[in-house]
């Protein structure tokens, strides 16, 4: 059994992407089980070495080593295939062709689904539509949900429950889907506690049925709540003094800011709605 954290390597980790981090730790920590970092880089294009080995130096800075060497996902894209036609042999997907301008236009539609899912264009298309439509466009790969709602219970959230579109498990440029990999790699990775930030819960319900389609799992959720700017947003590089480097400029030591971190999280895991999430730096 374990716990991860799982960064995409594109940047340096700010603070909130540090907190998450150590809540994740902490949460391994508590259950005595190995702590893990996986990194998310089937984006080549903005994925770089270089910047996982300085997130990894921003994590053991404040104490958090994982307990073996990480995961890259680019290097596992064979078990994320076999993943996908195990769903292709169980009939649990189907080709689209749609681009995103029309599902947009399907969206917005009179009678159509709600904003930002999909509205089911391309699940019943015969075989000489599909082939037409091939001529045109490759195809994604969808997850067949037939209007799921799923339920589960976050360990911070308490019952959550959202709707389940058909869902894209391999992009059309061949890249298997986010929602996909994230269930194959806690899989193969023995993950048994998932703990990260709540931007991700509403991800949550896809997730499921892909692990019961794949027999993996149980996992635990426990979404933990983003630190944000005094707006109340999300942090954005815009609101500067962020990372480890930034904070060093200011005064900051890695303590000091391990310290901001323990004391944000009043009442620790247990009680996250009394965490003080607002960053708003000074120096030091």
């Amino acid at each position: 059994m374990s716990g991860r954290f799982a960064p995409s390597p594109t940047g340096d980790l700010h603070i909130g992407n540090l907190r998450t981090a150590y809540a994740s730790w902490l949460d391994a920590q508590q259950r005595n089980i190995d702590w893990l970092v996986r990194f998310e880089d089937l984006d080549g294009v903005v994925a770089h070495r270089e910047t996982a080995d300085s997130q990894l130096a921003s994590l053991e800075a404040l104490g958090m080593v994982p307990a073996h060497e990480p995961l890259w996902q680019s290097e596992h894209l064979e078990r994320y295939e076999a993943a996908i036609q195990a769903l292709v042999a169980s009939e649990l997907t189907y080709p689209c062709y749609c681009s995103r301008r029309e599902i947009r236009e399907a969206v917005s539609a009179p009678n159509g689904p709600p904003a930002g899912m999909y509205p089911g264009t391309c699940s019943t298309l015969s075989t000489q539509q599909r082939s037409d439509r091939a001529e045109h466009r490759p195809a994604a790969l969808r997850f067949r949900a037939e209007a799921a709602e799923v339920g589960f219970d976050d360990h911070v959230c308490g019952p959550s429950s959202y709707p389940v579109d058909d869902f894209v498990i391999r992009r059309n440029d061949g890249v298997p889907a986010y929602n996909l990999v994230v269930v194959v790699d806690d899989g193969f990775q023995g993950v048994s506690s998932v703990v990260r930030a709540d931007d991700l819960l509403s991800s949550t319900s896809r997730q499921i049925l892909v692990a019961r389609a794949l027999d993996l799992g149980p996992f635990d959720y426990s979404h933990v709540p983003l630190v944000v700017n005094e707006a109340g947003d999300r942090l954005t590089k815009r609101d500067g003094a962020m990372t480890l480097h930034q904070l060093a400029q200011m005064g900051w030591t890695p303590d000091d800011v391990f310290d901001w971190i323990r004391e944000s999280m009043t009442g620790g895991l247990e009680a996250p709605g009394q965490w003080s999430n607002t960053w708003s730096p000074v120096p030091r």
